[in-house]
């Protein structure tokens, strides 16, 4: 009975091997390594035993990989409601979204950076253009609210662009 339990060992470790392969390209949530490892035929069992040594040693953090996932993708223009849903497809939720939330001044500020980059400094000539760039804001993944405060051109002109 030693024997299928030497066989276990040996599949966790080459699952281990495997995520730690993996991880050193760059972080990785602990479902996107589940997924991987099950392609590349690791057992569930042993997969599931490898990435919670992981996690112990410090090694898989979802709430890290969550940090530095939104980092990039903020950096990109990219607003907190599409990348609280791009964190949730990669198996991220709880704690993990928390630490990739923006505060309400640095969304407005993200956003007015992007209308500026994409539309440059002019305000909306119509209710037509007007309508284009809260599509634009939306769509990249910004709140609703912030877009109608920036394009309204209410408020601190500090915090809204007013276009």
């Amino acid at each position: 009975m030693t024997e299928p339990e030497g066989r276990d060992d040996e599949a966790v470790e080459a699952a281990y091997a495997q995520a730690l392969k993996l991880l050193v390209r760059r972080d990785h949530s602990r479902r996107e390594l589940a997924r991987k490892l099950a392609e590349r035929d690791h057992p569930r069992p042993a997969a599931d035993a490898a990435l919670d040594r992981l996690e112990a040693e410090g090694a898989q953090s979802d709430r890290r990989f969550a940090e530095e996932y939104a980092r990039a993708r903020f950096a990109k223009g990219f607003g907190p409601r599409r990348v609280e849903a791009e964190l949730r497809e990669h198996g991220v939720d709880g704690e993990g979204l928390r630490h990739a939330a923006l505060e309400r001044d640095e969304e407005r500020r993200l956003a007015a950076d992007q209308l500026a980059k994409r539309f440059g400094h002019t305000p909306p000539a119509d209710v037509r253009e007007r309508a284009k760039r809260t599509r634009y804001l939306q769509q990249r993944g910004f709140d609703p609210e912030v877009c109608a405060g920036l394009l309204r051109g209410g408020g601190n002109p500090e915090d809204e662009a007013g276009f």
